[in-house]
């Protein structure tokens, strides 16, 4: 059996900036080091963090905090300010895009635009977001109806929504506004794993999507393997791979999400490795 592992798979640029922070800080031996919620929505990973020392809370008061480390996903500039006043050391491993994101969403609010985030409410990305928007933000997920909106509207994306999301919702808004000012804060490398993972999952037999099961990407990448491959199974780590999965396939394709580390999706091809040796 062929095995093809997408060329974008594991994490992106923001991602791996992160943990390349975090990890610097543990071995530095600090004392107290915590992030801000998941560094990244990946189990295995905040395990080897919480191996290192680093733990998650949400909690900006926690006694034991020494440092904080701002999660890739960002945060409103309310915590900001909160944290700020509390004396510890406070790090900042917000994904640039992300950072990029929230200073449009602030620049919209100024200028006088009512922000419209195209995302998912309750995604920690889109609340932190909404906190740099001004009080008459909207957010839509594409598959609701727009609500009221001013005249004059300026849009956002999360950076890891599909195009084809950003794309409905924007030709939406046009017929319903008379100003309307435009930003695509779609990560580029998500774009292009998304375009993978379409193109992979149209001439395999089976598909295999490795992530956190609370990860929103991995969760789309998915719904689009869906579209080209009748056979698509989400995993977090090899131990779930069945040998039925691959009965009858002549090709399986595996990808992964922004934050799943390669040593995991490695893991993934060698058990798959296995399973088709021993058919």
């Amino acid at each position: 059996m062929e095995i093809i592992v997408a060329k974008k798979a594991g994490f992106c640029f923001g991602v791996e900036r992160a943990i390349d922070i975090t990890f610097k800080l543990a071995e530095e031996g600090k004392r107290g080091i915590f992030t801000f919620g998941p560094l990244i929505h990946n189990p295995q990973v905040i395990d080897k963090l919480k191996d290192e020392g680093v733990s998650p809370t949400d909690d900006i008061d926690h006694p034991g905090i020494g440092t904080l480390i701002i999660r890739t996903h960002g945060v409103s500039p309310e915590i900001y300010s909160e944290t700020g006043k509390r004396g510890y050391e406070l790090v900042d491993a917000t994904c640039p895009f992300v950072k990029k994101a929230q200073r449009h969403a602030k620049t919209l609010s100024e200028e006088g635009y009512q922000v419209l985030i195209i995302g998912d409410r309750g995604h920690p990305e889109v609340e932190g977001l909404i906190g740099f928007a001004g009080s008459e933000v909207v957010t839509v997920n594409g598959a609701e109806a727009l609500p009221p909106l001013k005249k004059k509207v300026g849009i956002i994306v999360q950076t890891t929504q599909p195009f084809e999301v950003f794309r409905k919702v924007v030709n939406e808004v046009i017929t319903s506004v008379t100003e309307l000012k435009i930003y695509n804060t779609i990560c580029d490398y998500t774009a292009k794993r998304v375009e993978e993972t379409k193109e992979l999952s149209a001439v395999v037999d089976v598909m295999i999507v490795v992530g956190g099961k609370n990860s929103a990407n991995t969760t789309q990448l998915v719904n689009i393997s869906r579209q080209g491959c009748g056979k698509v199974h989400h995993i977090e780590t090899a131990g779930e791979l069945e040998k039925g999965w691959f009965d009858n396939a002549a090709r399986a394709g595996v990808t992964g999400g922004a934050s799943t580390p390669r040593w995991i999706i490695d893991d993934v091809v060698e058990k798959i490795k296995e399973i088709s040796c021993g058919r």
